[in-house]
């Protein structure tokens, strides 16, 4: 499946003019920014087409899309604007008896009024698990970096942490610690087969918890509750507990295939712990082998009874390595895939948001036949730029924290980072900054993309900013330090 790489197929080259991409795209970014309530509070989806008239799809601020906006703006020092951003979602948190604690998927301000949407504006009716999720990463990482204690310590946000976790950790039919979700919950908002606990979702709840914990903690500093120690004292438990569930279910290498397609299956009683999801060999796809190679490793897409999903998710491994969710082995063996796979993941547009996509048949009937998500586009093996930031933050905080580990591995890894970005570099002003990119080898602009997308542009300026301006301020995604604040 994956041939070798040839560096004469993806003709990169360095540009002359990178500063001036570089100059432009702030200009845009810059023209991203609305206000709400007088204030800049964050960044509208996508801008209006310089040459049209028409109004943008994309004209309101979605909490998903602001995620990189917000961490853009935290090394930039702007931090009234990420406080203004996280304080308006606070705001808007659902205090309704069906979503009770659910954080706005977007938001805009109409003739002075701020319309907020938890899914009933949404094709399909769907809320968005993921923006919910989000909110607390956002806001751990804000205090971490702004040291705005007082306000992460305050009633209002602890609050609504409380909230969020009263909505996640509570009682279900489910067995498992994961959280259970319908089709088109999160950035993959379309009809894909991703119900159940696709990857993306659990390890942003490992997120989400890992933060509420800090969060938590940082009140625990001030005054001590006996409320607010059970509550850490569960949401901990809950943190250990997803933490272990999905690197025993959802991290795949080849000895592990190799002893999955050998175990016994249709297990009753006590023996049910050698194949707890029943999983039959015979679903086991053909491209996995070699897509695994030897040494390479990932966590598949989704764990369902019977029904596992080995689809190659590009946040949700990505955001696994930032989170550290994943050991450091194993995220070395995610970068040896990826870069075994790079003619796949990244070929002429970094990068590729899942792998394979599926075709003929398995794309009507699991999607619907949705004419947006055909085969190599979209959702559905289309190309991303917005997320070769997350891959490329993943690589160079590891070599941060482990700068001696395995140093021909690292190096190829930040060689082709290095080459990814001017890929982008010099592709994305002449496509007019486009949302994604359609067919095997990403080439052409996506069928229905939006031209100058906020997180194509803000991805492209954070990985400038890491790789170009100050590396060290990758240390911002590191969930783990407290920086001594607690």
């Amino acid at each position: 499946m994956a041939r070798h790489f040839s560096q004469e197929q993806l003709r990169v080259r360095p540009s002359s003019k990178e500063e001036a991409v570089v100059a432009s795209a702030r200009e845009h970014f810059e023209r991203t920014l609305v206000r709400i309530r007088g204030e800049l509070v964050g960044s509208v989806a996508a801008l209006e087409h310089p040459n049209k008239s028409d109004a943008a799809n994309y004209g309101e601020v979605f909490l998903r899309d602001n995620v990189p906006v917000m961490l853009y703006l935290l090394v930039q020092g702007r931090f009234e604007i990420v406080r203004n951003f996280l304080t308006v979602c606070l705001d808007l948190q659902s205090s309704t008896y069906q979503t009770r604690g659910v954080f706005p998927t977007s938001f805009v301000e109409q003739n002075g009024v701020l319309i907020a949407d938890y899914g009933q504006r949404s094709i399909g009716r769907i809320s968005s698990v993921d923006a919910s999720l989000w909110w607390p990463v956002l806001c751990w990482l804000y205090v971490q970096h702004s040291r705005d204690m007082e306000f992460g310590a305050s009633q209002k946000v602890q609050r609504g942490v409380q909230l969020l976790l009263d909505l996640v950790l509570h009682p279900t039919f489910e067995g498992t610690p994961v959280l259970f979700v319908p089709d088109c919950a999160f950035m993959i908002d379309r009809p894909m087969d991703v119900w159940g606990a696709p990857l993306e979702v659990e390890v942003l709840l490992f997120g989400c918890l890992r933060s509420c914990c800090q969060l938590m903690e940082l009140a625990q500093t001030g005054s001590m509750s006996r409320l607010l120690e059970q509550r850490l004292v569960l949401t901990r438990q809950w943190l250990h507990d997803l933490r272990s569930f999905l690197l025993k279910h959802y991290w795949v290498t080849s000895k592990t295939m190799q002893v999955l397609r050998r175990r016994p299956t249709e297990q009753y009683g006590d023996q049910q712990h050698e194949n707890e999801f029943n999983v039959q060999p015979q679903v086991v796809p053909p491209w996995l082998q070699d897509w695994l190679e030897n040494r390479g490793g990932y966590l598949i897409g989704n764990m369902r009874t019977g029904r596992p999903d080995f689809r190659f998710y590009s946040l949700g491994n990505s955001l696994g390595c930032l989170f550290g969710l994943l050991t450091a082995p194993q995220q070395r063996a995610l970068f040896r895939l990826v870069l075994h796979n790079r003619q796949h993941l990244m070929a002429q547009m970094p990068m590729r948001i899942c792998h394979p996509p599926m075709e003929v048949e398995e794309w009507t009937e699991k999607t619907g036949s949705d004419p947006k998500n055909w085969p190599w586009s979209y959702h559905n093996g289309g190309h991303w730029p917005s997320l070769l930031w997350y891959l490329g933050g993943a690589i160079l905080l590891h070599e941060q924290r482990h700068p001696s580990a395995d140093l021909l591995l690292m190096g190829q890894m930040k060689a082709m980072l290095e080459e990814c970005y001017w890929s982008q570099l010099n592709q994305l002003p002449r496509q007019q900054w486009a949302e994604y990119f359609d067919g095997p080898t990403g080439t052409w602009v996506g069928q229905q993309a939006r031209t100058y997308q906020t997180w194509t542009i803000v991805g492209f300026l954070l990985l400038h900013h890491i790789l170009r301006v100050k590396p060290e301020d990758v240390a911002l995604l590191d969930l783990n330090a407290s920086g001594g604040l607690i």
